[in-house]
């Protein structure tokens, strides 16, 4: 009897709204109340969407800025609650969602490695073994003992991405966040992701990089306004983010 493997990631019937203020202070909603202006709009950043995400696939979540790409990845991180419908995930789940996410401002380089490893589900002696694997593929070690509130955002990342690569983990989750790496490390990140894809690790890309997604991603899931509207191979998917039937759709 063949093995029937579990999907490392189930996102079921998942929506998630969000309002919007229209003022900027107490006296400025007051002052819009007495004239009965809307001091809030409601909309919806995603819409009943559901998924599954086999063990060891790459796919990459594709759409217009705007869609509820980003927000899907928070709410699979955990980073942030649905409003109704549920995510599962299956293993270790590290998130590369905003540069610098989880670092203490007030800690050294040093400091954060070991809090962020941590956070993950690493013990102490595990995160000294790769420690130093760590910092050499960062590339920071002049600035290990500075406080990261100095760091630059290629700093940052640098950093945060050399941390979640190197635990152990079973799903990666990546959001345009090599877009502030210069172009040597983007290269050194690739290569990793590659090896990663080999080790059957499990991965979710946001990016508007489409090289880098034909790359890494099988499939790709087409969403706009929070709603899922193609979900296939990941060339037929660039294909309908960049057709006219994706454009005009509600």
């Amino acid at each position: 009897m063949a093995q029937q493997h579990l999907p490392a990631i189930v996102v079921d019937r998942v929506t998630k709204h969000f309002s919007l203020k229209h003022t900027h202070s107490m006296k400025e909603a007051f002052i819009g109340w007495t004239k009965g202006k809307q001091l809030r709009t409601d909309f919806t950043a995603l819409d009943d969407l559901s998924f599954d995400v086999a063990e060891g696939e790459s796919i990459a979540l594709l759409g217009y800025n705007g869609s509820g790409k980003s927000t899907m990845l928070k709410i699979m991180s955990g980073v942030m609650p649905p409003d109704e419908g549920a995510v599962l995930t299956r293993g270790r789940v590290a998130g590369l969602i905003e540069v610098g996410a989880g670092f203490h401002p007030d800690l050294t380089g040093r400091e954060n490695v070991y809090l962020n490893a941590a956070i993950l589900g690493m013990k102490e002696a595990e995160i000294d073994a790769i420690f130093e694997e760590i910092v050499d593929f960062a590339e920071i070690r002049e600035f290990l003992d500075q406080e990261v509130k100095f760091y630059s955002s290629g700093m940052f990342m640098r950093l945060a991405f050399s941390v979640a690569i190197h635990v152990e983990l079973d799903i990666l989750l990546v959001d345009e966040i090599l877009s502030v790496g210069d172009a040597p490390f983007r290269e050194k990140c690739r290569l990793k992701f590659q090896e990663m894809i080999e080790q059957n690790k499990t991965m979710v890309v946001v990016s508007h990089d489409m090289e880098m997604v034909r790359e890494l991603c099988g499939r790709g899931i087409v969403i706009k306004r929070g709603k899922k509207r193609f979900d296939g191979p990941i060339e037929d998917a660039i294909a309908y983010l960049g057709s006219e039937e994706y454009r005009v759709a509600d």
